[in-house]
């Protein structure tokens, strides 16, 4: 009976195709199959240029896409890649309804199929069948009618904003301080002492017995923090981070500042796992391949990160190099003075290098002294044109950006000959508050640029959540740099968000935004090899729909066109999955409609 349902229904998802449909359930051969619906593709796609009627306005745009994307999935190269035959799935599945060895199929792979065959064929429905009014006229009655349009485009895009609250928002400002007097009353401090960040970094809050003394903890959250601190894996949040979160439990205005630093069970359960598997790496960005020397990470010919130190103020659940950061402020996390030493002569002895990204880690943990001397001796280096110092002291910790430290930094910088800039780490509007700015504001006063890091999770994905961040961000005085795709570590798998909603975010919200607020690159950082640019297409390919409905994805290396490097192959989170969870938490998933037709 289950193989006749799962038989039925792949046929009733062929019909969108008949011509397809007829050949997958004919007998040939599946290599003559795979010729015959390659054939079938390539007719569509020409008929995809030229004008025909049984395509509505624009679908055929989608219908290229996808009819490339099907082709790409069907090659052996692509089969082999990802160790899945697509055809020869589908047909297993419209012949047999599967079998015996066979995986049955999910919801997310019958959504997927059902897409991607109605993007080929122009049956999306994603466009109004209505021709815009303004179409018809000319002059200043066709540009009325435009701008009505765009108003109301406008209208919409803020009324999706305006649902993200901001830490610069005066209710949420008056919310904080009754959280602040609060922490000090437990702590029994000053304002004085909350002013002095080593106060913070002294007082971190590390376990769950502090924590839910401060703010409201769910049984699940208050059990992971529990067992995280049993099992080693690091934790720890500022006093002043935790200001930043609201007293009740379950509220919605705070839950992405929540899911940074709270880790969830499964977070702590997998990582448990897999520290007991020897043969598995929790080194994801394989920087043991790309460190030519301990302390520097090497994967562009002009350009090395420097880690002088591998802790910060507090730790962020998604932390890449979370397999080396033993502890919040750890005594073990500094880089010894004689591999320092070695890091600053490798440096020296390159002088085809002229930028550096100082980083770990939080180098604004360090003392002011160790900055200054650090970045003395990297200013000795006459080649070195750009510092980066990436940090979220501005975010987690913005005590720490005094006056002393900022006119420290800012004697390194030279306009016109050497240039110091901040990279820091917001995630969401309601990160943004006046003590962030402020700290911000230091360093825009003596000329220094600061720049934003996104990491585009589930917790800020929603509809025009990711542009609400980038307006308030330039209002703060931070550029947005570069937007990250979630990386695709098994323990935060609750994080990872597709990479099409990436896609249309970028191509449907973040395309209303004015110029100056839409500046960050969004990137697929690729293990040993570096940043994949997501906006372009032509740097990766989708080459398969594996059985439970996730993509698998083929990420070419930057320097495809300059040097012979092989390919990374990723195996996404499934779209069907994550709009469950957007559905969940309360989204009408018609507004995430176009998101299948992004490859």
């Amino acid at each position: 009976m289950e193989r006749e349902r799962v038989r039925k229904r792949m046929l009733k998802i062929l019909d969108i195709a008949p011509d397809l449909k007829e050949i997958i359930l004919s007998k040939a051969p599946l290599e003559e199959k795979r010729v015959r619906v390659k054939d079938f593709l390539n007719k569509l796609l020409i008929r995809s240029y030229d004008e025909d009627p049984a395509i509505p306005p624009l679908e055929w745009i989608l219908a290229r896409d996808a009819i490339r994307a099907l082709r790409t999935i069907l090659s052996p190269r692509s089969e082999a890649l990802a160790d899945h035959s697509f055809l020869g799935y589908i047909t297993q599945l419209v012949q047999t309804g599967g079998g015996r060895g066979v995986r049955r199929p999910r919801p997310d792979f019958y959504a997927e199929v059902e897409a991607l065959l109605k993007g080929m064929m122009g049956k999306t429905g994603i466009y109004d069948d209505k021709v815009p009014a303004f179409l018809k006229y000319e002059g200043r009655k066709a540009a009325r009618m435009r701008s009505a349009e765009l108003s109301r485009m406008a209208k919409k895009a803020h009324r999706f904003k305006d649902r993200y609250p901001s830490g610069l928002d005066e209710e949420i400002i008056r919310k904080r301080s009754e959280n602040k007097a609060r922490i000090l009353r437990y702590f029994r401090a000053t304002e004085m002492e909350w002013e002095d960040w080593k106060w913070h970094v002294k007082n971190v809050i590390r376990d769950e017995k502090r924590l839910n003394a401060l703010i409201q903890l769910s049984s699940e959250d208050y059990e992971a923090v529990k067992l995280a601190r049993m099992s080693g894996i690091p934790f720890g949040i500022t006093p002043y981070y935790v200001s930043l979160m609201d007293y009740e439990t379950g509220m919605e205005r705070d839950r992405a500042v929540r899911a940074q630093v709270i880790p969830s069970l499964h977070y702590v359960k997998t990582l448990r796992e897999l520290r007991d598997k020897a043969a598995y790496s929790m080194d994801f960005m394989l920087e043991r391949d790309t460190s030519p020397i301990d302390g520097i990470t090497r994967r562009y010919p002009m350009i090395v990160i420097l880690k002088p130190v591998l802790t910060c103020p507090q730790i962020c659940v998604y932390c890449q190099r979370n397999w080396e950061i033993e502890d919040v402020d750890s005594s073990q996390a500094l880089l010894v003075k004689s591999n320092l030493e070695e890091v600053l002569r490798w440096l020296e002895d390159r002088p085809e290098i002229n930028e550096v990204l100082i980083t770990g880690g939080d180098p604004f943990l360090l003392p002011d002294t160790r900055i200054e001397d650090l970045l003395s001796r990297l200013s000795g280096m006459g080649h070195l044109e750009r510092i980066r110092i990436g940090t979220r002291t501005p975010v987690t910790l913005p005590q720490r950006v005094t006056e002393p430290l900022v006119r420290a930094v800012n004697s390194f910088h030279i306009p016109g000959k050497r240039e110091i800039l901040l990279v820091t780490h917001v995630e969401h509007p309601y990160e943004i508050t006046p003590q962030m700015t402020e700290a911000v504001q230091k360093f825009r006063r003596y000329g220094m640029g600061v720049y934003n890091q996104m990491v585009y999770t589930f917790f800020n994905s929603r509809k025009f959540e990711a542009a609400a961040l980038r307006h308030k961000l330039r209002l703060a005085g931070v550029t947005p740099y570069y937007t990250f795709n979630t990386k695709g570590k098994e323990e935060t798998d609750e994080y990872r968000v597709p990479i099409a909603r990436l896609l249309q975010e970028q191509n449907e919200e973040a395309r209303l935004l004015p110029g100056a607020v839409r500046t960050d690159e969004v990137v697929f950082n690729v293990p040993r090899l570096g940043k994949n640019y997501l906006r372009a297409a032509q740097h990766r390919d989708v080459i398969s729909i594996l059985p439970d409905g996730r993509r698998v994805y083929e990420f070419h290396p930057w320097e495809k066109n300059l040097s012979l490097v092989d390919t990374y192959v990723y195996t996404d989170v499934s779209i069907y999955g994550y709009l469950k969870r957007l559905k969940a938490v309360g989204e009408d998933l018609n507004e995430y409609k176009t998101i299948w037709y992004y490859y």
